[in-house]
């Protein structure tokens, strides 16, 4: 409820699990609240609703519909002369959708350079690899094409991207965009490796063979570092 704070809209809501872990390690909810994601009745929806979940600022799901609001957002803190900082984290299959562009062009005309838009290019999403569905071609040159200030840094380099994020905070005349180059599933080989892993049921093998390779790759990395 502090009106001085950051706001975040996860455009890519199916994401949701990974707000909603954030959420909880920092507080906003107790942890034991993570085993009830999508049951009956739960405060977890699959898609984060902000009257439910503590923490959510935006309720979102619908593709595209999370950068209008982000916009909206930023727009409507300007006016109330704060400057507060609004995140927009959207999806790369997600910018089929015309909306996201229309809001881009919108943001970047008026600057609305406290709007940090950070694009997940991990290259697929529902129904196969992005290039295939829809190419992209190069997210990177098209957001500087449409007037941003734009940085493409590794989706897994956490101070990578918190570096990236103080560059665009610097920002005072230009919109801003961080485009994450990413892996689908990164840190975890045998879900990166699978072709159809955007939207995935697991059987009990399955479950245990990730179990299995995620505890070698922790093995291995721990005796590395020995």
């Amino acid at each position: 409820q502090w009106a001085d704070r950051d706001r975040l809209v996860l455009s890519k809501g199916h994401a949701g699990a990974a707000l909603y872990s954030a959420l909880a390690n920092t507080g906003y909810f107790d942890r034991s609240w993570l085993w009830t994601i999508n049951e009956g009745g739960t405060r977890l929806p699959s898609h984060p609703d902000r009257w439910k979940t503590p923490g959510v600022d935006a309720t979102t799901g619908s593709l595209g519909q999370g950068t209008s609001m982000a916009a909206g957002i930023a727009t409507g803190l300007r006016l109330a002369g704060k400057d507060n900082f609004v995140y927009l984290i959207v999806g790369d299959g997600e910018l089929n959708e015309g909306q996201c562009w229309e809001a881009f062009q919108y943001i970047a005309h008026f600057k609305l350079n406290h709007c940090i838009v950070i694009i997940d290019d991990n290259k697929k999403q529902l129904d196969g690899p992005t290039k295939d569905i829809l190419d992209p071609f190069d997210i990177q040159q098209k957001m500087t094409a449409f007037g941003f200030y734009t940085e493409k840094v590794p989706g897994a380099d956490m101070q990578a991207i918190d570096e990236a994020i103080e560059r665009c905070k610097a920002i005072e005349d230009q919109a801003v965009c961080i485009v994450l180059d990413s892996v689908k599933g990164q840190g975890t080989p045998f879900f990166e490796e699978l072709d159809a892993n955007h939207s995935v049921k697991f059987t009990t093998d399955e479950i245990n063979q990730a179990a299995e390779a995620a505890i070698k790759e922790l093995t291995i990395k721990i005796e590395g570092g020995r």
